[in-house]
């Protein structure tokens, strides 16, 4: 089996797209378990955020591998597939495990360095082991991606300014800060969360409106503002100076009509309009209106000022550099390692059966003669196998090691059905700790 990306982001596809691929939880769900259930696949896991959907698997070959996944995706996302895999990106095996690791460091992000990512790949693990599509393979990756991102912004400044989409799109609506300006925030999830607190920071106004308004008050309550019922949003958006919605509802929230009626009501005022919904929650027509100034994913992506320090992104690099180098070294030496296991259980096989041979031969032989023949036949085999066998792990550890494996069955006609027998399912890592 190999490790397998099949993805979209801001990177390679266009915002319609990433609309279509912003799953619900239960949609995610379905589609894991399909995905996981095709033929080419043994493990699974779905990364779906704001901007990007990925699935990682384990596959059994490349090429049915992307073609099974790629169908389900194009299906769920409602794209003809030919369409669908022309903004796809695809990674194998080292690629794949480089690629988790940065975006778990936050190098691949919209906004580079923002840390809510690390969450979101942890949450996307969690997910996946309690749906039952994960294991071994894609646990020790994912345990090591939190690792990388864990290190990142522990060691690095990466994450100092607190970089956000949330911070990057304020930065184009309200240029000058929040200080002292009335936002609201539409929604009360993570992302609205992260929203209203950093509009507290910022010494901005909050209030918030959610679906659930037991939500929406907790939601205002930790932030030290005020929640309002989606029924009231007209009143909310006349009051508001800034707005940033982020509900991930299947309908726009915020239509023209809507947004024209709450300017009516506060003429000789402008309105920030900030929506990091996907699908979006403004009617983009928003836009168009006096006194707006709208941003969205669209407007973020690619801009300027989401760019983090160069020194900063470089120490960052280094931190994935070296555990993707450690990491590899040791997937290579545990590729290795059935195979040398399963060399000196065929030696072993040998060894016992040619002192049965001589017990057979010799019967006149006192036990401590045996004892000793035993021991120094034993003695030999070691003494030639030692120097291979260390000398095997260490070249594995290298770049295009799995050849000497390969080499090492073939000089000792080791049958790969003989060295995967020696293998034994191992527990599946827990990331709890990796906060």
């Amino acid at each position: 089996m190999s490790l397998l990306v099949v993805g979209l982001s801001h990177h390679s596809a266009p915002v319609d797209l990433l609309e279509r691929a912003a799953l619900s939880p239960d949609a995610v769900e379905k589609l894991l378990a399909e995905v996981h259930a095709a033929e080419q696949i043994g493990e699974a896991v779905a990364l779906v955020t704001c901007n990007r959907m990925e699935f990682y698997a384990d596959v059994a070959t490349f090429h049915g591998g992307v073609d099974e996944v790629s169908e389900l995706l194009a299906h769920y996302v409602d794209a003809n597939v030919a369409t669908f895999t022309s903004h796809v990106y695809l990674h194998y095996e080292d690629s794949a495990i480089s690629h988790l690791f940065h975006v778990a460091s936050g190098l691949d992000s919209m906004v580079v360095g923002e840390s809510q990512i690390l969450g979101q790949v942890r949450e996307a693990y969690r997910f996946a082991q309690a749906a039952g599509t994960t294991g071994r393979v894609l646990g020790e990756v994912f345990q090591a991606a939190l690792r990388v991102g864990k290190r990142s912004h522990a060691e690095t400044g990466i994450d100092a300014a607190q970089r956000s989409v949330i911070t990057a799109g304020l930065a184009q609506v309200a240029p000058d800060g929040v200080a002292g300006l009335r936002g609201l925030v539409v929604g009360a999830g993570s992302m609205a969360a992260l929203a209203a607190t950093t509009l507290a920071r910022g010494d901005a106004e909050v209030v918030v409106a959610g679906r659930t308004s037991e939500r929406a008050r907790r939601l205002a309550r930790s932030v030290g503002g005020t929640a309002v019922a989606l029924p009231d949003l007209l009143h909310a958006l006349a009051a508001a100076d800034v707005v940033i919605s982020c509900t991930g509802a299947p309908e726009v929230l915020l239509t023209a009509e809507l947004v024209e009626q709450a300017l009516a009501a506060r003429p000789e005022r402008p309105l920030r309009v900030l929506d990091v919904a996907l699908p979006h929650d403004v009617d983009p027509a928003v836009r168009d209106l006096p006194g707006v100034l709208l941003a969205d994913l669209a407007t973020l992506a690619g801009h300027g000022d989401v760019a983090a320090p160069a020194a900063e992104v470089a120490a960052v690099r280094a931190i994935v550099a070296d555990e993707l180098a450690a990491f590899l070294s040791g997937r290579r030496q545990a590729m290795v390692a059935p195979t040398v296991v399963a060399l000196r259980a065929m030696a072993a096989d040998v060894v016992a059966r040619e002192l049965a041979r001589l017990d057979g031969r010799l019967p006149e032989l006192d036990e401590y003669a045996r004892a000793e023949i035993a021991a120094t036949v034993r003695r030999v085999v070691e003494k030639l196998l030692h120097p291979p066998t260390v000398r095997i792990k260490e070249l594995a550890a290298e770049p295009g090691g799995a050849s000497y494996e390969a080499a090492l069955r073939e000089l000792f006609a080791l049958d790969r059905r003989t060295v995967e027998a020696v293998i034994r399912p191992t527990a599946e890592p827990d990331v709890g700790g990796l906060a």
